[in-house]
């Protein structure tokens, strides 16, 4: 049943990103901001976390999981660090994250030819 939540709730934000792509003039970089900024409020004003333990894998995969990564993140480094813990959190806290997506994403660019896309 965990795994039914999870692909049930990814999917529903999966369609309405995508809603939200083909229905909107907004271009695909600024949507991704635009989730993770809504997993960072999320988290800060505390319902990411309820919402996460029972959606699963289903919230805490997409984009709005690496806004609420970057938000713990810079939360702890600041009680720990102070004022340097907002340069430093976010990317102690998603850096694996960050360079996978690096690496890879340069791997696909290699291996197919990548296209702009038409307006």
């Amino acid at each position: 049943m965990v795994f039914i939540k999870a692909f049930v709730i990814g999917g529903i934000i999966c369609a309405l990103t995508q809603i939200l792509m083909e229905k909107t003039r907004l271009m695909p970089g600024r949507i991704m901001v635009l989730l993770v900024t809504l997993g960072t409020f999320l988290g800060a004003v505390g319902l990411y976390e309820p919402f996460a333990e029972f959606a699963g894998a289903g919230a805490t995969v997409p984009l709005l999981g690496f806004g609420n990564v970057l938000w713990k993140g810079v939360r702890e480094a600041v009680d720990a660090n102070g004022f340097l813990g907002l340069f430093q959190g976010g990317f102690k806290a998603c850096a694996v994250g960050v360079s996978a997506a690096l690496i890879f994403g340069y791997l696909a660019s290699v291996l197919f030819e990548p296209k702009m896309k038409k307006k």
